[in-house]
């Protein structure tokens, strides 16, 4: 079981980042904030949560440990698997997460693509005790957000971004233009999470 992987970010996407260490890459899902978080950063040290299927050997990254169990509480509510959790925790900060389930927010769950209204009262009734046990942890340090200095190269980021979280390219592509036309300075993340309340 790896706890944690510390290394040399060799390539940077907003889903998914790859830290070498031991002359190893290693393909590393992540969630928006994290993005945010280590672009701009040489080096990192990311808590782990292994997936193993038949088919897949998967590996999410956090930057704490307060954010990585709040992802393995999101995953034990029944309809909610990894990919949903990382597009909640891709919506949301963790901080902002734990108070929506603690208020019992159940609007601001439904805003999120995938989650209907049986969804985030489940995730409610089941997580709402334990959430308030959770510290999410602050790490203090500076984000660096990438300067928005071309449009078209933050418009591909966002439609990758947009299209491996599993929404169409075509419709993704259009809001996107249309959040840039908008809001042209805004960063990916911003993008991004402006997109997954509109498609």
């Amino acid at each position: 079981m790896i706890d944690y992987i510390k290394g040399t970010i060799t390539e940077l996407t907003p889903t998914y980042t790859v830290l070498e260490t031991g002359g190893i890459g290693y393909e590393i899902h992540i969630a928006l904030p994290t993005f945010t978080a280590l672009t701009g950063t040489k080096e990192t040290i990311l808590y782990i949560h292994e997936i193993i299927r038949e088919d897949a050997h998967l590996l999410f990254g956090f930057r704490t440990k307060g954010e990585r169990m709040l992802f393995l509480l999101l995953i034990t509510v029944s309809g909610i698997g990894a990919n949903t959790a990382r597009m909640i925790m891709s919506s949301y900060s963790a901080a902002e997460i734990q108070q929506i389930i603690a208020q019992g927010n159940t609007a601001a769950l439904n805003a999120i693509k995938g989650i209907g209204s049986k969804t985030s009262q489940r995730i409610i009734v089941e997580l709402r005790d334990k959430i308030q046990k959770i510290s999410i942890e602050p790490n203090g340090e500076t984000i660096n957000i990438k300067p928005n200095a071309n449009n078209n190269e933050l418009k591909e980021e966002a439609v990758a971004a947009l299209t491996m979280l599993g929404f169409a390219q075509n419709p993704s592509a259009k809001v996107v233009d249309n959040i840039l036309s908008a809001q042209p300075t805004a960063t990916v993340e911003q993008v991004i999470k402006m997109a997954l309340k509109m498609l």
